[in-house]
């Protein structure tokens, strides 16, 4: 038996009576789905209870949604602006259109979906001040700091004559005036990550940008709020801003030291404790109920406040956001979303009354001001026409946080539901119109276009030779000096030593890199790296006037950690880029890791790169080449370089040649030779031939020719090898068939490595030598 209680709130000043009715017990959880079509239940409905209506309506939101994105992703519009017009579709208005409004939803299962999504933003607010460093404003450049203030400042000054006409009646105009102008730093890493340039020279400098321009909007914000209150409340205003002052107060002195405190309480290199990181999620809570309770219009910019007094990294701040992003972004948040756009009362078209006329007048002027000045200042820059007009439509950007804060104008009553539904619909055109025209304006890999040949082939033999060493983990460190030992590196034809450090990033927004020859020990990422450059630079020690290291590091999103690589190439006109492979091994030959993410990235450094590429396949015999004054004499290390002809065998014949030069290293050329060779000579064999000339008559080198029939008499050869090297190199040979390779492509699992390479990584083979697979560069 159910008992209902009624209750009726008299109407006050005006106010509308409203009648509430509550089940109680409440019926929250279901006997299934199967009961409702049992015989002899007649009265059970499956909807009347409250968990199989939450599931429904969560379900049919993210399929709406994901449908929405099917179509809308083709076009480049970003997944938000789907479950904007999935949150349009479920609204009451268009449900009552197909006669399903009781049926799907009611009033009470939308609020608690609602509260859900409240959850949602708060938490991504939140997070968004844990990934901000806040030391990155005093280290912004010049051009971000003007940018910067250029995009608040030009848009607040052109508001100024029409900064009263979209006030309407009340203070809705007011409210919604200031977020106009504003630029967010959540909005625009979204935006940048959504387009995969978060690591262009374009995303760092907007990211620069919008961190100065968000610290300043805020300000503007606050101290407009504070004004105009004090025009009709000079205690009201004062009592405003102590609110704030006071809140900046407690969590410098209170909530930021109990963070260092649960941090210097965690051991060195060991996780934050469950109990540290529930203290923070009290802390927010308590901010929470603070909040609500005193001055509910602090609450998006306190969350962001208490976020940005999260220490920074590791422990604290990256398992805050370990812990929360995943639910944050793939769960709550796009139900905040999907929920705010069900606010919506009426979907008719209306004839445009002067009030959402002059509110499109002011947005289109701000926008307009915005965009031209951003422009102008960046063309006086000599910056490229499309780039410059790329980045001021990116400082025009809405998205997430300004649909919060309308969303939250409306729950307050601060705005009507004409005015929320216009709001809505600026946010849908800004938001998909700014990353079509931005990712149509701005091509990153531009900057490629014109690059000069650095094919090792193209070298002189006493050339400098530069190279980008990446290093994924603590292993690849070994391998890669191990491998940098034997290139014979001398006086006479000296290497320089690029090693690039990668690191995920998961605990900051913004995206770093860091030279380690300009920076000082105390900055971040030197401990974060500190191993690689001690460890490089040793080998540079023992090197001297042979080798020259540069260390740097790079912090970044796995999938466009690829662009930080290409541009150190870029930049440092490197001939060569070794990667270390993504799988690695025990001593005893069994697996220790396979990093998937490891090998795209590898993948895409193979398509885009702007130079020759090199992956390592380390199986810890690869042993350093001794200098002249430690050893003794039969020390040295065996190299056999397979040859097969091609772009990408001589391009790794000529790195071999290199090693060969060394006293200490025993190179060994194996020519493979069809028998089915007919002797007829085309441009690539007079190549073949004129690169393999010199070995034939070297009397340091061995010169080995074999003739085989198919790829079987291959695997045979280079199955007895294998015992007999330290390292054996071979070219990629992507998408090129030959007799001496036959058959061998259909067993092939690793692509990447080409047919010989991945049969050198293969149980069989791979556990016994290390490897190099040599692509020759492909972008010209």
């Amino acid at each position: 038996m159910f008992f209902g209680r009624g209750q009726n709130l008299r109407p006050q000043n005006g106010s509308v009576s409203i009648t509430m009715c509550i089940n109680l017990p409440p019926e929250v959880n279901s006997a299934g789905l199967v009961m409702q079509f049992e015989d002899g239940i007649k009265e059970y409905k499956w909807l009347d209870y409250t968990t199989p209506r939450i599931m429904l309506l969560l379900a049919t939101m993210f399929t709406i949604s994901q449908v929405f994105h099917s179509v809308l992703k083709r076009f480049g519009i970003p997944i938000f602006i789907s479950q904007i017009f999935a949150g349009i579709l479920l609204s009451r208005p268009a449900l009552q259109v197909i006669k399903m409004a009781n049926k799907i939803i009611t009033p009470e299962h939308v609020q608690l979906i609602g509260s859900m999504g409240n959850i949602g933003i708060a938490l991504f607010i939140f997070q968004s001040g844990v990934k901000m460093d806040l030391s990155m404003v005093a280290k912004v450049g010049r051009k971000a700091l003007y940018l910067g203030i250029l995009s608040v400042i030009s848009p607040l000054v052109a508001l100024i004559p029409t900064f009263m006409v979209p006030t309407g009646t009340g203070p809705s105009g007011f409210f919604v005036t200031p977020l106009y102008y504003v630029t967010s730093f959540p909005v625009i890493f979204c935006l940048l990550t959504h387009l995969k340039i978060l690591n262009s020279e374009l995303g760092r400098l907007a990211q620069s940008s919008a961190i100065v321009a968000d610290f300043l909007s805020y300000a503007t914000v606050l101290l407009l709020t504070v004004s105009q209150v004090a025009s009709s409340s000079p205690a009201q205003a004062l009592r405003t801003l102590g609110y704030v002052v006071f809140f900046i107060f407690i969590v410098m002195v209170v909530v930021r030291p109990a963070m260092l405190l649960i941090v210097r309480m965690t051991p060195e290199g060991k996780e934050v404790s469950q109990t540290g990181l529930y203290v923070v999620i009290l802390i927010l809570l308590l901010f929470l109920s603070f909040a609500r309770k005193f001055y509910s219009e602090l609450t998006v910019a306190g969350l962001y406040i208490v976020g940005l007094a999260v220490p920074r990294g590791p422990p604290l701040g990256s398992a805050l956001v370990n812990k929360f992003d995943c639910l944050v972004s793939g769960f709550f948040l796009p139900i905040f979303v999907t929920t705010s756009a069900m606010r919506i009362h009426d979907l008719r078209p209306q004839s445009f009354n002067i009030f959402i006329v002059q509110n499109i007048l002011t947005i289109a002027w701000i926008v307009l001001v915005k965009f031209g000045t951003c422009s102008l200042l960046l063309l006086y820059w000599k910056m490229h026409k499309n780039d410059a007009m790329a980045l001021a439509l990116i400082m025009n950007a809405k998205g997430i946080v300004e649909m919060a804060f309308y969303t939250f104008a409306s729950d307050g009553r601060y705005v009507p539901p004409n005015m929320f539904r216009f709001m809505l619909g600026i946010i849908i055109v800004m938001g998909s119109i700014v990353p079509i025209f931005v990712r149509k304006l701005y091509d990153p890999s531009r900057k490629y276009a014109g690059y000069q040949i650095k094919k090792l082939v193209d070298c002189k033999p006493e050339s400098e030779l530069q190279i980008v060493c990446c290093i994924y983990i603590p292993s690849n460190i070994s391998s890669a000096i191990n491998l940098l030992s034997i290139s014979c590196p001398r006086n006479e034809c000296p290497t320089v030593v690029n090693a690039l450090h990668l690191i995920k990033l998961s605990d900051q927004a913004t995206s770093i890199f860091v030279s380690h020859q300009k920076k000082k020990k105390n900055f971040s990422a030197y401990s974060y790296s500190e191993n690689v450059i001690v460890s490089f630079k040793k080998f540079g020690g023992l090197r001297w006037g042979a080798v020259s290291i540069n260390t740097f590091t790079a912090i970044s999103p796995l999938d466009l950690m690829h662009d930080d690589i290409c541009t150190l190439a870029l930049d440092k006109l490197s001939s060569l880029v070794i990667l270390p492979f993504h799988r690695t091994w025990y001593i005893d030959g069994s697996l220790e890791s396979d990093d998937q993410s490891v090998r795209n990235l590898n993948l895409r450094i193979l398509e885009k790169a702007p130079c020759s590429v090199g992956i390592l396949i380390d199986h810890g015999n690869l042993k350093r080449s001794v200098t002249h004054m430690d050893s003794s004499a039969d020390s040295f290390s065996k190299v056999a370089l397979l040859f097969l002809g091609g772009n990408d065998d001589r391009e790794a014949l000529t790195l071999a040649k290199r090693m060969g030069r060394d006293d200490k290293v025993r190179l060994t050329v194996v020519h493979f030779i069809a028998a089915s060779d007919d002797g007829d000579v085309d441009w690539e064999t007079i190549l073949d031939s004129e690169v393999l000339r010199d070995i034939k008559k070297s009397e340091c080198m061995r010169y080995e020719k074999h003739v085989v029939e198919n790829g079987a008499d291959t695997v045979e050869i280079v199955h007895s090898m294998v015992n007999q090297y330290d390292l054996i190199i071979v070219g990629r040979r992507h998408n090129l068939e030959c007799p001496q390779t036959s058959c061998l492509d259909q067993w092939s699992e690793f692509p990447e490595l080409g047919v010989l390479g991945d049969l050198l990584a293969t149980k069989d083979f791979g556990n016994k030598c290390s490897a190099l697979v040599v692509q020759q560069q492909r972008l010209v």
